[in-house]
């Protein structure tokens, strides 16, 4: 029995990001077997399909071979799309293994998005485009607690972090601009000297915004190949599961482009590092599937 069942789990993938409430369940699950039997979606035959799940937006499907499941994990993005519904949802595909714990609950802090948006505003365009998850009420500290998946609580904050990282590249470009603006206004001749210094000066200072855990992990872990820059002074605030480091040229450093380098290369790290570590809140309470 227990072989069966670790076979039938290795044949298994968990889907997220399942429209909740657009059409009947019956005529959902349909349409979920129907996509994800398609060549074209990597998929194959389907043995079994369970929908809805008590988790919300999310489906288990079972094919009838392991190797449809390696298919269909290897495709970048997969689309549901049927005349039934009004247009298509993004699906999240994960190896059932991964998801033994049905629900995770995450605290956002939203307060690093209140000076560029109305969080209320903000909050609802989250509540659309994931509807696989819950929200509880926005704390006036800008916090919210988010229940669901972890696949769909990971699509949400990669979401967040590239607006975060957006907002901090749109502070620096505001920033030059009224650089540009003020050199205009003054009308100053300069010389060519002058010039690099001026651009030198827009460039000793750069923002990164990152995930705290993988902060961390890289400060403590990566220090010598990442964090050890001599040449860049680097001053972090942490707030939550956010922190922003500052990143500052010493005096003695000879090229201007340095810090900049450095901070593309801590994005680097930072997305790679993020597609491979994970962190799941577990609660020790048994659960079993048919």
């Amino acid at each position: 029995m227990d072989t069966g069942r670790a076979a039938k789990s290795a044949r298994t993938v968990v889907i997220s990001g399942v429209p909740d409430g657009v059409l009947k369940d019956d005529v959902m699950s349909d349409i979920l077997v129907i996509h994800f039997q398609k060549s074209k979606n990597n998929g194959g035959d389907v043995e079994d399909i369970i929908y809805p799940t008590r988790e919300k937006g999310v489906a288990y499907v079972t094919f009838e071979d392991q190797e449809v499941v390696e298919s269909v994990l290897k495709k970048n993005e997969h689309r549901l799309e049927d005349k039934r519904l009004s247009r298509y949802y993004p699906l999240k595909v994960t190896p059932y293994f991964t998801n033994v714990f049905s629900s995770v609950t995450s605290v956002l802090n939203m307060s690093v998005f209140k000076d560029q948006y109305v969080l209320e505003d903000l909050i609802q365009e989250l509540k659309k485009k994931n509807t696989a998850l819950s929200f509880g009420p926005l704390q006036s500290n800008g916090h919210i607690s988010v229940q669901g998946s972890f696949p769909a609580i990971k699509m949400l904050r990669d979401c967040l972090l590239l607006k975060a990282k957006s907002l901090s590249e749109d502070k620096n470009e505001e920033r030059k601009s009224r650089q540009r603006q003020k050199k205009q206004q003054q009308q100053c001749r300069l010389t060519t000297d002058t010039n690099n210094f001026v651009l030198d000066a827009e460039r000793e200072k750069q923002v990164v915004v990152l995930d705290t855990d993988i902060y961390l992990y890289m400060k403590n872990v990566l220090p010598k190949k990442l964090l050890a820059n001599t040449d860049v002074v680097i001053s972090d605030i942490t707030d939550g599961d956010i922190t922003t480091l500052y990143l500052q040229k010493t005096r003695s450093r000879p090229n201007a482009a340095q810090v900049l380098a450095f901070k593309e290369e801590i994005e680097r790290q930072s997305l790679k590092l993020h597609n491979t570590l994970c962190k799941e809140r577990i609660y020790l309470e048994e659960y079993t599937r048919e």
